[in-house]
C-alpha cells in the first residue's frame, strides 16, 4: 500500500493518485510481485530543512529525502520500504527552472525516492549511472522521458 499524505495546511495541486501510481510504476519496473508499503509525505521548505539538518547534516532545504526501512507494516504484514519526504516548494522551483509542471517534478522525485528505498544510490559514478538509467527508463514509461533530475 502506498500512503500519501501532506503537511497540515499545505496547499498543493499535486494529486495523491498520481504520486501513488508513480511509486507503483517503480516497483513494477523491478518486477516486485509481492506487496510493499511505503509513505510519501508532501511538505514545505521549512519542515524539510529541519529534517535535512537532523538526519543528513545539511543546513538547507532539499527537494526529496528518503528514509529506508526493513520493518514489516503491522496492519498489512507487508515489508515496509520506508518514507519519502518531498518539499513541494523546492519541487515548484525546480519545475519552473525545468519548464514543466509541479506534478511532473513530484513524480520525478517520487521515482528518485523509491529508487533510494530499494537500495540504489548515487555516491559514485557507477552507482549514479545505474540509478539514472533506471530513473530514465521509469520516467519514459510514465511519459516523462524529457524530465531530468537537477543536481
Amino acid at each position: 500500500m502506498i500512503n500519501v499524505d501532506k503537511k497540515e495546511n499545505l496547499e498543493t495541486t499535486v494529486k495523491f493518485e498520481v504520486i501513488e501510481k508513480t511509486a507503483l510504476k517503480v516497483l513494477e519496473h523491478f518486477q516486485k510481485k509481492e506487496e510493499f508499503d511505503l509513505t510519501v509525505f508532501l511538505t514545505d521548505n521549512e519542515q524539510i530543512k529541519g529534517l535535512n539538518l537532523t538526519w543528513m547534516g545539511h543546513d538547507g532545504p532539499t527537494d526529496v529525502l528518503s528514509f529506508p526501512s526493513d520493518e514489516l507494516e503491522i496492519d498489512t504484514g507487508h515489508p515496509y520500504l520506508g518514507d519519502i519526504i518531498i518539499s513541494v516548494e523546492k519541487a515548484q522551483e525546480q519545475a519552473d527552472i525545468g519548464g514543466h509542471k509541479l506534478e511532473e517534478e513530484c513524480q520525478l522525485l517520487v521515482v528518485h525516492g523509491v529508487l533510494h528505498l530499494l537500495g540504489l544510490d548515487h555516491a559514485n559514478d557507477e552507482e549514479k549511472r545505474e540509478m539514472w538509467d533506471h530513473q530514465k527508463q521509469i520516467l519514459e514509461k510514465l511519459g516523462l522521458g524529457s524530465i531530468r533530475l537537477t543536481e
